[in-house]
């Protein structure tokens, strides 16, 4: 190692030290108003996690002072930029509750959803807090309908409904890989029916996605399937229910990649029937 970068090592640890010294100091000042300033200084300098740790310490402290309000929206927004998606929505919660009319009530309370939204999991998890992040930009929408930032609530809204689509859509196909597979099945269900009350019910919640055609093929497919499984009495009723949704979805999709299949389940629902009637 050349003494340039000794010089350089030993100059970023010293800095380190010395802002770390300088923080500590004032964390542990009795000088509250100083203290204030230094939190807000370090929130514009984007040091986002002392600016946290600080506010955060003064939110009982300012209680009833004229910088009460300030503090708490502060902590909730420095918390936010430091990442800390759930501690954040929570302080903003807190924030409305305390001061619902407050100056930054409106900010409070659109970024209750901005948290979420940031902390909201990928399709593939549970979706308990998407659906909450949903709830809380269309709460922000009814109180505020002429927000400036209303149009960017609603965009995350979108987002995240496709987020709850495509969870949908991984159920769904779920079922269909499962296929004869009985071992989930524990209450007398089949993984067929599975995939087409989820599908089915995904097209009736979001009729506008635009995952609406994988939803209606998976809903074609399964139904074939099941009727290759039915029983004798139940194999007429199902093999037709699946041709007539065969060709409903050529009527609505005439340029599918599932066409095809579609008119080749048309063929053996058709002989099948004849054969059976036979």
């Amino acid at each position: 190692m050349n003494k340039t970068l000794l010089f350089s090592v030993a100059s970023a640890a010293l800095l380190l030290c010395s802002c770390k010294s300088e923080f500590n100091a004032v964390y542990k000042t009795k000088d509250i108003l100083y203290r204030y300033e230094y939190a807000k200084e370090s929130y514009a300098q984007h040091k986002y996690n002392r600016a946290s740790i600080l506010f955060g310490d003064m939110i009982n402290i300012t209680k009833g002072t004229d910088n009460a309000e300030e503090c708490l929206f502060l902590f909730g927004m420095s918390t936010f930029k430091d990442k800390d998606y759930e501690s954040a929505a929570d302080i903003f919660k807190k924030y409305v509750q305390t001061y619902p009319k407050g100056t930054y009530s409106e900010m409070a309370s659109f970024y209750i959803g901005e948290s979420l939204y940031n902390g909201s999991p990928e399709p593939r998890l549970d979706q308990s807090d998407t659906y909450t992040a949903i709830k809380s930009y269309q709460d922000f929408m009814d109180i505020y309908p002429f927000s400036a930032m209303k149009e960017k609530a609603q965009n995350r809204m979108y987002e995240l409904q496709d987020k709850l689509i495509e969870k949908e859509l991984i159920n769904a196909k779920l079922y269909y890989n499962l296929g004869t597979y009985f071992g989930n099945c524990t209450s007398g269900g089949n993984n067929y029916e599975a995939c087409i009350i989820t599908a089915q019910n995904a097209l009736k919640d979001y009729p506008y996605s635009s995952h609406r055609e994988s939803f209606a093929s998976l809903i074609m497919k399964s139904k074939y399937e099941l009727a290759q499984q039915s029983v004798e009495s139940k194999k007429i009723d199902r093999f037709q229910d699946a041709e007539d949704e065969c060709y409903g979805f050529i009527n609505e999709y005439p340029d599918s990649k599932d066409r095809s299949l579609a008119e080749k389940y048309i063929e053996k629902c058709k002989k099948v029937t004849k054969d059976v009637k036979e």
